[in-house]
């Protein structure tokens, strides 16, 4: 029979054990050996899986790292991506002649990759693109219903489109928690109306602004409230179109620059040069500055007749055309992330394998080359640099 004092002993004993195994000096359950897995929150670990529908339609089949078949998303989860990135067209009615109607980057299909997206575990960047078809530095094609619109008009068809889907989202619990507002809009948005001409913002900002208020006078009536992304190509591009949006006069509210990065059309690539352009558009801001787009080839070989987007010159000084290399660049460019205070890194599209799936220019993928798989859809075994540790 225990005696009254060993009772109290036993009893500290178990209480400190029990607190212990449960306060902070117990392993992190998103913390392994050398593995973290980030919450978006800490640092977005993203990648655009915008093809992934089609593709899969088209008959791909994914495989991890062991070559075990599996749900695309899953396989993106399971590497450490915490957000996916999807684009929306307006009304992308020349998929009628490839496809028999539109099937692709239209409501339904983007509610499905964020409906996948979801059930993976991963968050959601919706990239309106406010065109009808690609929309980047070279093109921003008004969509074929606004067209001819005066400005006030367009400003409202921007709101209310916005408005509208956000609804429609919300209607099937898809609602995603970051909404880009155009996507690479270098030059602009909507053009004629939406142009930057002589270094003209206004007009550009004017449609920017409907958009973001839009997401705001939703989220007025949602639990889930959107974060609000601002987008331009390139760092050498950055500063100067930053400087034309907030000083247009226009306010636009926003809540993250977001910024492409490639290194093929880039003359900003040394790493330091890279921290510093982000720490000096963060504190021009006052803002999150993500890269929503990179991406590094792993072969300079082909799979397909279609000829790819980027081959040897689009691949750093100092690294090669390999997984490991590829790998090794993507470390590096987030640490320079981390170094200039930056919270995201989304690479473009990691999934467009090599299929029999047709666009406007050709059959199969020009970008097979940079995804995160193999010619045989197999996963890369050396994809690491979601889950390093980095220092930050």
């Amino acid at each position: 029979m225990l005696h009254r004092t060993q009772v109290l002993t036993l009893f500290l004993y178990v209480f400190t054990f029990i607190f212990l195994s449960c306060s902070g000096s117990s392993p992190d359950p998103t913390q392994e050996a050398d593995v973290t897995y980030y919450q978006d929150t800490q640092f977005v670990m993203g990648a655009d899986l915008s093809y992934v529908n089609a593709l899969v339609d088209a008959g791909v089949v994914y495989r991890d790292s062991s070559g075990v078949q599996k749900n695309p998303y899953t396989i993106f989860k399971e590497l450490g991506t915490n957000l996916v990135r999807v684009r929306k067209w307006h009304t992308p009615s020349w998929q009628t002649t490839l496809y028999g109607g539109i099937k692709y980057h239209n409501a339904d299909d983007v509610a499905k990759t964020i409906r996948e997206s979801k059930k993976a575990g991963m968050k959601v960047l919706l990239d309106l693109h406010y065109s009808d078809n690609w929309a980047d530095p070279h093109k921003q094609e008004t969509p074929k219903a606004w067209q001819g619109l005066p400005l006030p008009v367009l400003s409202d068809s921007v709101y209310q489109y916005t408005l509208r889907y956000l609804q429609i989202l919300s209607a099937q619990n898809l609602v995603p928690e970051y909404i880009q507002i155009g996507n690479e809009n270098n030059g602009g948005m909507c053009y004629p109306i939406g142009k930057i001409n002589n270094n003209q913002y206004k007009n550009f900002c004017t449609l920017l602004a409907a958009g973001s208020k839009a997401v705001r006078d939703f989220s007025a009536q949602s639990s889930v409230k959107p974060k609000i992304i601002i987008h331009v190509a390139q760092f050498q591009d950055a500063t100067w179109w930053t400087d034309g949006v907030l000083s247009s006069g226009i306010p636009v509210d926003f809540d993250i620059l977001g910024v492409s990065h490639y290194y093929k059309w880039s003359e900003v690539n040394e790493f330091s040069k890279i921290s510093s352009a982000i720490k000096d558009l963060k504190n021009k801001t006052k803002k999150d500055v993500w890269i929503v787009e990179t991406a590094i080839p792993w072969t300079t070989n082909s799979k397909d007749g279609y000829p790819n987007i980027l081959s040897s010159e689009g691949i750093p000084q100092g690294y090669t055309a390999t997984r490991e290399s590829q790998n090794k660049y993507l470390e590096d460019l987030t640490q320079a992330i981390f170094d200039g205070g930056g919270k995201g890194i989304i690479y473009w599209e990691p999934a467009w394998v090599s299929s029999s799936l047709k666009d406007q220019w050709n059959t199969g993928s020009s970008w097979e080359n940079a995804t995160f798989f193999d010619f045989q859809n197999k996963a890369h075994n050396a994809l690491k640099y979601m889950t390093k540790k980095y220092a930050f």
